[in-house]
């Protein structure tokens, strides 16, 4: 024990007036040592004695900070490869004893300092365990400082926790303020302590997860705030945007806003569907959305003319619609883009003059997000370090009175082994590519979708509808001339034949749909009658 620290051995901690604490020991235990000097002689110049670990305790030896170690305290070194250092009565006495007689008797009788303030950061589990081997993870699993952190929380109303760099300066200055840290700032500090540790052991959970059990009897989630964002769904609701702490690249979680106005909820989720249906396709792609369902589409050798493409779908409701782009935007392609309003805009990146050109629409959100890594978008897929490194991907969760719904996304393509022709007449070859783009379209599109595509462009499309013929009827209106000698493809199979006879009036050529139907046998005779080639994918693309 040290002079400093012998000083405060018969103080027992003081609850100033208005529930502030006076901090007179603190215990500091952190991987992350960011500003950790500054608040220690922050610490130190307001009377505070520092009780610390290892490579902390080094850390403020070596700036000259007066420290006492946990091992003049408990009496141990660190022991098991330094599994062990804090786990000791002597430290979680110190934190647990409450502010009562009886505790202070038994602290006093028994030699312990009280400790009012600990501030811990965890083992980074999340960011470097997850690419590393099974065994090797576990040894970035935190218990000792967990252990402090919880001990800490729960003895809130004598002890503040502090678990986040962040949280230092804010602190520091209501001790200067306050001469302690008040119980308002004591029970945050707890509850954010709480969420720390939930989250860790969460992430952990996950990745200790057996590969052959995706959806465990008890679903923890740990997500991070990135932001909050504008408002929900309507002005009068409030909303906040999350990620997963390893969120995989190329996700919209991982996306930077460039410019703009900040994002609405709305706004997150378009972007979402925009940013998804562009990278079903390899070349030069562009999607337009509206109420997260696509209003035009289109891949085309330029960036500029996929645009163009993707607009002239439905040019109506493209005005103030989310643009997504699987490539950079460059200037040409960024001129095009502001000829209208535009909500946001988001892309692989962007050319200066792309970015000095978009820079007039100040209103207009720009994001930057790399491309995703691979295409392996099933956890169950991966192996390892690899799986534990993509968390939730493949995993989509929507929220339902008083519980979740969890499911595997939808990431079945086309199988060609498994494709039957219907009809006699089989797709020409520029038909089935056709066939093949809007078939990737429609998967994007709210049930029950159609789409109508022609030379790899949307030109019709029909979405969200209580019945199929509605939804042809639709997409056949947007078209117009347009749909004569385009495809149609269909997010399910067709239940009855006035589907199949609105798209021939309209003049549709080709049509791709799952089959299925106890009356598919009407239907193949509908499209025979029209000189229509059918085929049947075997599998359907409900987005509900």
């Amino acid at each position: 024990m040290n002079e400093a620290d012998a000083s405060l051995k018969s103080k027992a901690p003081g609850t100033r007036p208005g529930g502030v604490v006076r901090i007179r020991r603190a215990l500091i235990s952190v991987w992350d040592k960011a500003g950790i000097i500054d608040l220690a002689a922050a610490l130190h110049q307001l009377g505070v004695g520092i009780l610390s670990t290892g490579g902390t305790a080094q850390a403020l030896r070596e700036a000259e900070i007066p420290v006492t170690t946990v091992e003049s305290i408990t009496g141990y070194p660190p022991i098991l490869d330094g599994r062990v250092k804090t786990l000791h009565p002597a430290i979680f006495a110190a934190i647990l004893g409450k502010d009562d007689a009886a505790h202070r008797a038994q602290l006093d009788e028994m030699g312990i300092t009280p400790v009012d303030l600990v501030v811990v950061n965890l083992y980074p589990f999340e960011s470097r365990a997850l690419d590393a081997p099974l065994t090797e993870a576990v040894e970035l699993i935190d218990i000792g400082g967990v252990s402090l952190l919880r001990a800490a929380a729960k003895n809130w109303e004598r002890v503040a926790v502090v678990c986040d760099p962040a949280q230092y300066a804010p602190v520091i200055a209501e001790m200067q303020e306050a001469g302690g840290v008040s119980e308002e700032t004591r029970r945050a500090l707890a509850a954010a302590a709480f969420n720390r540790t939930a989250a860790y052991d969460a992430v952990i959970a996950r990745a200790l997860a057996p590969p052959d059990q995706p959806f465990p009897e008890r679903l923890t989630l740990a997500f991070e705030k990135i932001a909050g964002v504008r408002y929900g769904e309507n002005p009068h609701q409030r909303a906040a945007f999350y990620r997963d702490p390893q969120p995989a690249p190329g996700t919209l979680a991982r996306a930077t806003q460039l410019q703009g106005k900040e994002l609405s909820f709305n706004n997150v989720v378009d972007l979402d569907a925009a940013w998804n249906l562009v990278w079903e396709f390899d070349g030069p792609t562009a999607a337009i959305i509206k109420h997260a369902t696509p209003c035009g589409a289109a891949t085309r050798p330029e960036a500029v003319d996929a645009y163009r493409a993707a607009r002239a779908g439905d040019p109506v409701s493209a005005f103030g619609g989310i643009v997504a782009l699987n490539c950079d935007v460059d200037e040409p392609t960024a001129a095009v883009i502001a000829e209208i309003f535009t909500e946001a805009l988001i892309a692989p990146g962007f050319t200066a003059g792309a970015r000095a050109l978009l820079a007039r629409k100040g209103n207009l959100r720009i994001l930057e997000c790399a491309a995703p890594s691979g295409q392996a978008t099933s956890p169950m897929s991966l192996r390892g370090a690899e799986r534990r490194s993509n968390l939730l991907i493949g995993i989509e969760i929507r929220s339902v009175s008083g519980g979740l719904l969890v499911q595997g996304h939808d990431t079945t393509d086309l199988d060609e082994t498994q494709l039957r022709l219907a009809t006699p007449r089989a797709p020409s070859d520029a038909e089935m590519a056709d066939l093949r783009f809007a078939w990737k379209v429609c998967k994007w599109v709210k049930s029950n979708a159609i789409v109508l595509a022609y030379g790899g462009a949307t030109v019709g499309i029909g979405s969200g509808q209580p019945n199929r013929v509605g939804a042809v009827e639709i997409a056949v209106k947007g078209a117009g001339d347009r749909a004569r000698g385009a495809v149609l493809a269909s997010d399910a199979f067709f239940p009855f034949r006035d589907g199949i006879d609105a798209a021939a009036h309209a003049g549709i050529t080709a049509i791709i749909q799952p089959g299925g139907s106890v009356r598919d046998e009407e239907v193949i005779a509908a499209a025979r009658e029209h000189d229509i080639a059918m085929v049947f994918t075997g599998i359907r693309h409900f987005r509900h």
